[in-house]
């Protein structure tokens, strides 16, 4: 079976996960703040990008990141030592999580469901661990609303080859779209969800440098030597397609929307 994670797990995967957070937080996070004290479970914390900046904006809450790599955990551990806030790492499989039942206030879930082949079933199976009345945020990007200017069959057909392979590994690269049904389907009958777009331009230089072309450039650029094992691509394409990439990011424009679910059980 292809590896869920269709990224991997490099340093440069860890770098753009960084420049990903650090340029959506307050897009992102805007809103997520819980009281000191407050038990809060983050599903899937990775190498910690967004665990950071939920640590930095709630530093009197007690926060656990759960993540099922231990080398992610590690630099996580590493990211945010120093920070000041309780976070405590725990390395284990989201349907096998080593807590009783209710014993959390808030659930954070962010770009995880993109990844599982059944994303409702999973919720329901974390949900077990949130206290009645407690909330629950969920956070999804989707790459099919990627527009850029110029747009390019070539631009398109290396986003479609990430999408691709995600989907093959069993996941969906475009769930941000149906992530208020996969609310509703995991039981969630409050469910709410905003789109929360961005988009940058040469006005802008820093959100083209950070978002552009370290977030979302280099997010198709990592998936290259898969797309053509897979043979879903050629190098000539693919060089054309991050080419025509490129030239939205020196002088055109790029956007994309993600989206953000909020709920109580």
């Amino acid at each position: 079976m292809p590896e869920p994670y269709v990224h991997g797990y490099s340093p440069r995967e860890a770098r753009r996960l960084a420049d990903q957070a650090n340029v959506l937080a307050d897009r992102l996070h805007a809103g997520v703040r819980y009281p000191a004290g407050a038990r809060v479970l983050e599903v899937g914390c990775g190498v910690g990008a967004q665990t950071l900046h939920l640590a930095r904006n709630n530093p009197h809450s007690a926060i656990t990141a759960v993540d099922i790599s231990p080398a992610s955990l590690a630099a996580a551990q590493q990211l945010l030592a120093g920070v000041g806030a309780t976070v405590d790492f725990v390395q284990g499989d989201l349907f096998a999580l080593p807590f009783p039942d209710a014993a959390f206030d808030h659930l954070f879930v962010c770009f995880v469901l993109e990844h599982l082949p059944d994303p409702v079933d999973a919720l329901r199976h974390v949900t077990r661990y949130l206290r009645p009345g407690g909330s629950l945020t969920v956070i999804e990007g989707d790459h099919g609303s990627f527009l850029c200017h110029p747009q390019s069959a070539d631009a398109d057909a290396a986003v479609a080859c990430l999408i691709e392979l995600q989907r093959r590994a069993g996941g969906d690269g475009c769930i941000g779209r149906r992530l208020y049904p996969v609310l509703c389907a995991a039981g969630f009958a409050d469910a709410r969800v905003e789109p929360v777009p961005i988009y940058a331009d040469p006005s802008a230089p820093d959100a083209v440098e950070a978002f552009t072309r370290n977030t979302f450039n280099a997010m198709v650029a990592g998936v290259e030597q898969r797309a053509l094992e897979a043979g879903l691509t050629t190098r000539d394409a693919w060089q054309r397609g991050m080419d025509a990439l490129e030239r939205a990011a020196a002088d055109g424009t790029a956007s994309y929307c993600f989206f953000r679910g909020t709920a109580t059980r």
